[in-house]
C-alpha cells in the first residue's frame, strides 16, 4: 500500500501543501483534482523525488521512500506534462537508455511497450513524432523499472480519442498486476477511471466522489 502523510511545501508564506493526507490501495487509481497552480503538480514531483517537501512521510509498503532515493528510482515512475525525451534521437534510442536490448525487444514484442503501440513507430526521431507517440514513449521510458507506482501529471491532456483510448487500456492493464497510479487530471475520461478522487485546494486535499455533475465538480474546485 501507498502511505502520503503530513506533505507540506510553502513558497515564501504562501502554502501550497498544508498537511496532505491519503492512501493508495494496490490495484487503485487515485485522481488528484484542482485549478491550475493548487499544487497538484508540486505534489507529483516531491513524490517522485524532484523536489523536497518541507514536512511528510511517503512510503509504499511500509518503506520509507522520503529517505531512499534509490528504493524510490526502482520503485515509483513518473509521468511529467512535458517531454522529457531527447528530439534527434528515435524511440528506439530514448528506450535504449533505460532498457536493456534483450529486455527491450521482449517488451516491444509482447509486453506493455507494445500494448502502448510504441513498435509501431520505433524508428522515428522524437522530433517527427506526434504528441500521442511522444507521450506512449515517455510513459514506456518510465516504466522500465516495472514500478509499483505510476505518478502521471495530466497524461492524456490534449491527445486524440484513439491515442487517450490506448493509454487508458495500459492503465487497466497496469491495475490489474497490482500497480498503483496517481494521476493529476482535468480530464472527464480520466476521472471516471478513478477508483476515488480527491480536490487540492488551499494546500489542502479533500476527498471527492464524482458523480457525472460537472457543473457540481467545477463549483467544488
Amino acid at each position: 500500500m501507498v502511505e502520503i502523510k503530513n506533505v507540506k511545501k510553502k513558497y515564501g508564506r504562501h502554502k501550497v501543501l498544508d498537511g496532505v493526507d491519503f492512501c493508495v490501495e494496490p490495484g487503485e487509481i487515485v485522481g488528484i483534482l484542482g485549478e491550475n497552480g493548487s499544487g497538484k503538480s508540486t505534489l507529483l514531483t516531491i513524490l517522485a523525488g524532484l523536489q523536497k517537501a518541507d514536512a511528510g512521510f511517503f512510503s509504499i509498503d511500509g518503506k520509507d521512500l522520503m529517505r531512499h532515493t534509490k528504493l524510490r528510482n526502482d520503485t515509483v515512475a513518473y509521468v511529467p506534462q512535458e517531454t522529457p525525451l531527447i528530439a534527434e534521437l528515435s524511440a528506439w534510442d530514448n528506450l535504449r537508455m533505460w532498457y536493456p536490448s534483450d529486455k527491450l525487444k521482449k517488451e516491444l514484442k509482447d509486453g506493455f511497450l507494445a500494448m502502448l503501440g510504441i513498435d509501431q513507430f520505433i524508428k522515428v526521431p522524437v522530433n517527427q513524432m506526434s504528441g500521442g507517440m511522444k507521450k506512449r514513449l515517455t510513459i514506456g521510458c518510465a516504466i522500465n523499472s516495472s514500478p509499483k507506482l505510476m505518478l502521471l501529471d495530466e497524461p492524456t491532456a490534449a491527445l486524440d480519442l484513439v491515442c487517450k483510448e490506448r493509454i487508458y487500456t495500459y492503465f487497466e492493464q497496469y491495475k490489474r498486476r497490482g500497480g498503483s497510479l496517481i494521476i493529476a487530471t482535468h480530464e472527464v475520461q480520466e476521472i471516471e477511471l478513478c477508483d476515488k478522487c480527491f480536490i487540492l485546494k488551499d494546500g489542502k486535499l479533500v476527498p471527492y466522489k464524482y458523480d457525472g455533475d460537472i457543473p457540481h465538480l467545477i463549483g467544488r474546485l
